[in-house]
C-alpha cells in the first residue's frame, strides 16, 4: 500500500478486523473499536454476528501510538472528516489533528442508518434518540444506503462517535490501573496518554492497547458531561487543510494506477436519443487512441491520456435516433406543461382548516406564480470514475457520495457480485447530490470493461458533464394568500406542479403520497397560519431530476419567504415585524431573526436605490435567516452584503459550520442571480461556465454570520445556508425599487 500522509484518505476493502488490519496498513494487535453494537453483540467478531450488528466504523490504536479512525462518510469541502474525528477524540482524550483518517470500504455495516431513522421519524431523527432501535438499525442496513447527504453526517455520527471514543478511553484506563494496581477512579486520560497524577506515572494508549483490546466494553459507555468538552464547540481547525494545499490530497482525477488508460465521453445531441451508427476509423488513426466503446447513448474514446481521448472523440462519425415524443421539448414547452397541469388534481400533501372558507372571508387575497428553473449542478470537479476490471474482481477508484449504488451499479455491469467490488473512495471536487448518483459509474465500468484488465479512467469533459446532468426540477408554484381587515395572514392554498426526484429513485415512495423532496419547506408550520392547504402534481418531462444541494427547500424558501413579504407590505407593515407576529410560538425561530435583523442594522437609514430583503427557513434540522443588502443602479443590481444568523443546535466545529453558511450563500446566490437550464429540442444548451454563469469572486459580496449558542441536538449544515438567499435577495430589490420578481434567476 502506498504510503500516505496522516489524514490522506485510503480505500479498506473488509470490515472485518483482519480485513481492517490489512487494508489499512496498520500494526497488528492493539484496540479496535466497532461501532453501533447492540449490548448482545459485545465481544463477538465482526464476521460472526448478525448483520444488525455489523460494526459500522472502527477505532483501531496500534502499539505504535497511531490512532486510525475509518470513516464511513465522503468528504467533498463540508469538512465531515474533521467533525466527525473530532468527535470521536473528543471522548478520547486526543488531538484530532493527529487521528488517521481512512475512507471505510463499501459495505452494508456503513449505511446510513440516520437517512432511515429521519425518513421514519418525518424528518426529526433526533427524537428517537435513546429508544431501543435495533430493529431500526436492522431495517436501515437491510434497505439503507451507504451515502453521504441531507446534511446527515454530523447528526448520525454524534452520538455513536462520542460512545467509541468512551468506550476506548474505558478500556484504556482499566488496562493502565491493572498494570499499576490502582484503583481505575484515580487515573484520568489527556493528549493519548493514560496518567496517575499522584504517583507522576503515565502510559500511553499504545503501550496499553494489546491489554486494553482483551477487557470488556462498559455496558453503556459514560459520556463526559457539555461543560467538560474541550473541542467540541471549540476546535476551528480541519484535518484536510494541509494534504489540500500541498497537494497530497487524491482527487478523483489524481488517481494513476500502473498501465492506466484515459477515456473522454461523447453523450447523444438530446434526452433520449439512442446511438444507430457509429464511425470510429478516423479516431483509431490518431496517435495514442486504443479503442472507441460504443454505449447505448453516446461514446467513450479510450486513449493514452485525456487529451488525446478528448480530441479523437471530434473525429467519431455517430448517427442517433432521436426521440419522436418530446422531441422538440424547450422552455416554452415545459412551462405550457406545468401550467397546464398546477390546477389538476394532484396528491394533497397538507391541509388544515377551510381554507377555501377563509379566502372568500379574507378582506385582501393575494394570488401569485412563482417559477423557477432547471438547475445544474456544476461540480468543479467533472464527473470522472477510474475502474479496474481483472480476474479477481473490480476495483472502482471514485468521488463518490454513495458507496452502496457505486457498488452496485459496478457489479451490474461487470456481471461480477457485489463483494467482488471494491470502492476507493477519494476526495470529491464538489458533491450538492451529483455524486449520489451512480451511472458515472457505469459509464466508467462498461469502458473498463471493454479495456479488461486495465484500469481506465473515465472523465466527462466540461460540456457532457453540464449536458448530461441529474438537474434540480423545474417548479411552478400557484399560492393564494389571504388577508384579514388587520393584515394578519389567514388563509395559504398551495399548488406545487414540478417533476418528481422520487419517481426515478424509489417510485414505491410515491405510490401513497406526494414527493416529499418536492414539497419540503413549503408549508413547514413555522408560521402561525389558521387555514392551509398543500398538494403536489409530478410533472413528466424529458429532461432528467435529481437531488441538488438542499433539494425541495431551495425552491419551497424562495417561494415562502417571497409571499411572507409579499403580505407583510399588503398589510402595510415591516417586513420583520411581521414575521415575529407570526412566530409568537416559536422561540428558536425568533430569536435567529432578531439575531440576523440585529446584525444587519435592519431598520438604518439606507442611501438611495439601496435595499435590504430578509428571509427565515428551517431545513435539515438548522434555522436560518439571512438579511441581504442590494444596490440598484440603472436596472442593475449589486449585493452589497449577506448578514446570516443561525441555530444549528450543538456546533461541532465553528469554524467549518461559520465556512458552510457562506458558501451554502454563495451557493444560492449563484443560482439567483444566473443559475438557469436552458432548454431547446429535448437538449440544455449552456456548455462552460461562460453560459451558466456561477458568482465571481469580484461580485461576491462580504458575509456576516452569527452563531446562537444552542444545546439542542446537531443540525445539518451543509445545505441549510442555500434556502434563505434567493428570497432575501428578492425582497431586498423589491424594498429598492418596488419591482416585486416572481421568477429565477433574477431579471430586473
Amino acid at each position: 500500500m502506498p504510503s500516505v500522509s496522516p489524514n490522506r484518505p485510503a480505500a479498506i476493502f473488509s470490515p472485518s478486523r483482519r480485513g481492517v488490519l490489512r487494508g489499512a496498513g496498520l500494526t497488528a494487535g492493539g484496540l479496535l473499536i466497532g461501532l453501533a453494537l447492540p449490548p448482545a453483540a459485545r465481544g463477538q467478531t465482526a464476521v460472526s454476528v448478525p448483520l444488525v450488528a455489523r460494526l459500522d466504523a472502527w477505532l483501531h490504536i496500534g502499539r505504535d501510538d497511531r490512532i486510525t479512525f475509518l470513516i464511513d462518510r465522503s468528504e467533498m469541502g463540508q469538512g465531515a472528516h474533521t467533525g466527525l474525528a473530532t468527535l470521536l477524540a473528543e471522548e478520547l482524550d486526543v488531538d484530532p489533528m493527529k487521528v488517521v483518517i481512512r475512507n471505510a470500504p463499501a459495505d452494508k455495516a456503513y449505511r446510513n442508518v440516520y437517512m432511515i431513522k429521519s425518513m421514519l421519524s418525518g424528518g426529526k431523527a433526533e427524537s428517537l434518540s435513546g429508544l431501543p432501535l435495533w430493529g431500526l438499525e436492522q431495517l436501515g442496513r437491510l434497505i439503507g444506503q451507504q451515502v453521504t447527504g441531507g446534511s446527515t453526517s454530523i447528526r448520525g455520527g454524534f452520538d455513536s462517535l462520542r460512545r467509541a471514543g468512551a468506550e476506548a478511553r474505558f478500556r484504556l484506563v482499566q488496562a493502565a490501573a491493572e498494570r499499576w494496581k490502582l484503583p481505575a477512579g484515580e487515573c484520568d486520560t489527556a493528549d493519548g496518554m493514560v496518567l496517575h497524577k499522584p504517583s507522576n506515572r503515565s502510559l500511553s494508549y499504545g503501550a496499553l492497547a494489546d491489554t486494553a483490546a482483551a477487557l470488556d466494553a462498559p455496558n453503556v459507555p459514560v459520556l463526559k458531561p457539555r461543560s467538560a468538552w474541550r473541542l467540541i464547540g471549540r476546535h476551528d481547525k480541519r484535518v484536510d487543510t494541509l494534504d489540500k494545499i500541498n497537494g497530497n490530497a487524491d482527487f478523483g482525477l489524481d488517481v494513476r494506477e500502473p498501465e492506466q488508460l484515459f477515456a473522454a465521453i461523447r453523450w447523444a445531441p438530446a434526452f433520449g436519443a439512442l446511438l444507430k451508427t457509429l464511425d470510429d476509423r478516423a479516431a483509431l488513426a490518431q496517435p495514442g487512441v486504443k479503442a472507441v466503446v460504443p454505449l447505448a447513448d453516446g461514446f467513450a474514446v479510450v486513449a493514452d491520456n485525456t487529451w488525446r481521448a478528448m480530441q479523437a472523440c471530434d473525429a467519431v462519425t455517430a448517427e442517433w435516433n432521436r426521440p419522436e415524443v418530446d422531441g422538440g421539448f424547450d422552455d416554452a414547452m415545459l412551462w405550457r406543461r406545468l401550467n397546464a397541469m398546477v390546477d389538476t388534481e394532484g396528491k394533497e400533501a397538507h391541509k388544515a382548516g377551510d381554507v377555501d372558507k377563509a379566502l372568500g372571508a379574507a378582506a385582501t387575497v393575494i394570488s401569485a406564480d412563482y417559477r423557477l428553473p432547471f438547475l445544474a449542478h456544476a461540480t468543479m470537479e467533472p464527473m470522472n470514475a477510474t475502474v479496474r476490471v481483472g480476474p479477481d474482481g473490480v476495483d472502482v477508484w471514485a468521488p463518490t457520495q454513495a458507496q452502496t449504488m457505486a457498488q452496485k451499479a459496478a457489479a451490474a455491469v461487470t456481471g461480477v457480485s457485489e463483494d467482488r467490488v471494491r470502492i476507493h473512495t477519494t476526495y470529491l471536487g464538489g458533491g450538492f447530490g451529483r455524486r449520489a448518483e451512480a451511472d458515472f459509474i457505469a459509464v466508467a465500468a462498461t469502458v473498463a470493461k471493454a479495456m479488461m484488465g486495465k484500469p481506465v479512467q473515465v472523465m466527462w469533459p466540461r460540456e457532457q458533464d453540464m449536458r448530461r446532468d441529474f438537474y434540480r426540477p423545474a417548479a411552478l408554484h400557484r399560492v393564494k394568500l389571504g388577508l384579514d381587515a388587520q393584515g394578519r395572514l389567514v388563509a395559504w392554498k398551495h399548488a406545487l406542479a414540478s417533476p418528481s426526484i422520487m419517481k426515478r429513485i424509489f417510485v414505491a415512495a410515491t405510490w401513497l403520497g406526494p414527493d416529499e423532496t418536492a414539497i419540503e419547506g413549503c408549508l413547514d408550520n413555522t408560521y402561525a397560519i389558521p387555514s392551509t392547504a398543500l398538494k403536489y402534481v409530478s410533472v413528466d418531462t424529458p429532461v432528467p431530476v435529481g437531488f441538488w444541494r438542499s433539494v425541495g427547500h431551495s425552491h419551497s424558501a424562495f417561494v415562502k419567504e417571497s409571499l411572507i413579504d409579499e403580505a407583510a407590505h399588503a398589510a402595510k407593515q415591516n417586513p420583520l415585524d411581521y414575521r415575529l407576529q407570526l412566530l409568537a410560538s416559536r422561540p428558536r425561530h425568533r430569536r435567529v431573526l432578531e439575531l440576523a435583523a440585529e446584525k444587519a442594522g435592519w431598520g438604518s437609514p439606507l442611501n438611495e436605490g439601496q435595499g435590504r430583503g430578509i428571509a427565515l427557513h428551517e431545513s435539515f434540522g438548522s434555522i436560518v435567516a439571512m438579511v441581504v443588502q442590494v444596490t440598484m443602479r440603472d436596472g442593475d443590481v449589486a449585493v452589497d452584503r449577506i448578514t446570516i444568523a443561525a441555530d444549528a443546535g450543538t456546533v461541532v466545529n465553528p469554524a467549518i459550520v461559520q465556512a458552510q453558511l457562506s458558501g451554502g450563500a454563495i451557493f444560492g446566490l449563484s443560482a439567483a442571480l444566473h443559475g438557469k437550464v436552458t432548454l431547446k429540442d429535448a437538449a440544455v444548451q449552456e456548455g462552460n461556465f461562460d453560459s451558466y454563469r456561477v458568482l465571481q469572486m469580484a461580485d461576491t459580496p462580504p458575509i456576516d454570520v452569527h452563531l446562537v449558542d444552542s444545546e439542542a441536538p446537531p443540525g445539518g449544515i451543509g445545505e441549510p445556508g442555500v434556502p434563505p438567499v434567493a428570497p432575501a435577495l428578492t425582497n431586498a430589490i423589491f424594498a429598492a425599487s418596488g419591482k416585486r420578481l416572481r421568477a429565477l434567476p433574477v431579471v430586473v
